[in-house]
C-alpha cells in the first residue's frame, strides 16, 4: 500500500503580509525589496477560467483578488490569525496581436507562445490585490509593460524548452532569465510588471498601507 499522504504545514500568522502565490519569482522580488511574508497557492486554477468581454487589465486584477480571497480563506481554515493580516494576490499575463496569453498548459503551447513572441513586441500586464478581510480594506490595480524580441532561433527555443523552466510563466518566459542567457529581448516599463509583481508601484501602495516604511518605498 502507498504510505499515507503528509498533511500540509499549517502556516504561521507571524508576518503581516500573506503571499498567495508558490511562485518562486514573486517571493524573490519581495525578499529583494526586504518584505517580511509567508507564501501558500491560493489553491485556484486560473487556466480553466475564461476572461471573456474584458480587457486585459481587468481579467488580471479580477483574477489577483480571486486568489488573494482564496488563499486567506485557505491559510485561515487552519490558522484563523491569518484573517487579521494582509494577504497579496497576483496575476501575470501577456497580451499579443490583441490576444490574451496566460501560462502554458504543455510544452506544445509553449513553444507556439515563445514562436509567436519572436521579431515582436508584446504587452505584460500584471494585476495585483491586497485585501484585508478584518477591515474590509482593499488595493486592486494593474500595471503594464513593454516587451520586444528581436530573432530567436528554433534550435535557443528548444534547448530552452528542454530545461522545463518555461513552467508556470506567463507567456513561458522570465525577463530576467531570457536577459541572462543573452536573448535579444528589451523593455519598457517597470521589468518586474513582466517578472509577475510589479514593485514600483506596490512598494508605494504598501508604504500608503502603513506595511513599508516610505523612505523604503
Amino acid at each position: 500500500m502507498p504510505a499515507p499522504a503528509t498533511p500540509p504545514t499549517p502556516l504561521t500568522p507571524t508576518p503581516t503580509l500573506l503571499l498567495t502565490s508558490r511562485s518562486p519569482r514573486r517571493r524573490d522580488l519581495l525578499r529583494e525589496a526586504g518584505i517580511p511574508h509567508e507564501a501558500d497557492h491560493p489553491g485556484v486554477e486560473d487556466s480553466e477560467l475564461e476572461p471573456g468581454h474584458v480587457s486585459p487589465e481587468a481579467w488580471v486584477a479580477a483574477l489577483s483578488y480571486l486568489k488573494a480571497m482564496a488563499g486567506l480563506s485557505k491559510a485561515a481554515s487552519t490558522a484563523p490569525a491569518w484573517n487579521s493580516c494582509w494577504a497579496l494576490g497576483a496575476d501575470t499575463a501577456c497580451v499579443k496581436d490583441g490576444s490574451l496569453i496566460g501560462t502554458p498548459r504543455d510544452i506544445h503551447e509553449a513553444r507556439q507562445m515563445l514562436r509567436t513572441f519572436r521579431n515582436g513586441t508584446h504587452k505584460v500586464v500584471t494585476g495585483v490585490a491586497l485585501v484585508h478581510p478584518a477591515t474590509g480594506v482593499r488595493r486592486i490595480f494593474a500595471d503594464s509593460a513593454m516587451v520586444s524580441w528581436g530573432s530567436v532561433s528554433d534550435a535557443q527555443i528548444e534547448d530552452y524548452l528542454r530545461t522545463d523552466a518555461w513552467r508556470g510563466k506567463a507567456g513561458a518566459y522570465n525577463l530576467r532569465e531570457r536577459i541572462d542567457a543573452g536573448w535579444p529581448v528589451t523593455y519598457e516599463g517597470d521589468p518586474t510588471t513582466v517578472m509577475g509583481l510589479p514593485m514600483r508601484r506596490l512598494r508605494t501602495e504598501l508604504a500608503r498601507l502603513g506595511l513599508l516604511a516610505k523612505e523604503a518605498a
